[in-house]
């Protein structure tokens, strides 16, 4: 059996262990933007969810919102609870995550202080994600998503 790269495995192994209908698969030509992945998922640019990092108040916090919409750092500040919020440099995006921009994955998070999730992302049966790399996403609904994140749900996007 052909093993997922070490980051998409752990991805994986959440899922299963959280007994969750989820999968992931492999995009070989690859999910750089929400667009990309939209079209090689057969789902519309809504459904794919960017795992945002910000830094609020100088702690890391995801915001999960849809790849067709912009994250807004007043309302992630607001939903924080925090007084700023910034988008996360790619070098911080690393530290945190262990993987680079556009391969983040929601889960596992364990050095994220807290996981925000778009309201909007709760309207679909099926959302994407990201799964630790450029060409894997796991595909399962946000109701799971947001509990296995622990997530709070707030309104984020411009």
């Amino acid at each position: 059996m052909e093993r997922w790269p070490e980051p998409v495995e752990r991805v994986a192994a959440v899922l299963r262990q959280a007994r969750v209908d989820g999968r992931v698969e492999e995009f070989p030509q690859g999910t750089p933007t929400a667009e990309a992945a939209a079209e090689a998922a057969g789902c519309s640019a809504a459904q794919i969810v960017k795992s945002l990092l910000f830094v609020c108040d100088g702690r890391p916090t995801l915001a999960l919102v849809p790849g067709d919409r912009r994250a807004d750092p007043a309302r992630v500040a607001a939903a924080a609870g925090s007084r700023k919020a910034r988008v996360a440099r790619r070098d911080e995006v690393f530290a945190v995550t262990g993987v680079e921009p556009g391969a983040v994955a929601p889960f596992p998070a364990p050095q994220v202080a807290q996981v925000l999730l778009a309201r909007e992302l709760m309207a679909h049966e099926v959302v994407w994600v990201g799964a630790g790399s450029p060409r894997h996403m796991a595909a399962l609904s946000p109701v799971d998503l947001a509990w296995l994140t622990r997530a709070k749900q707030a309104d984020l996007s411009e």
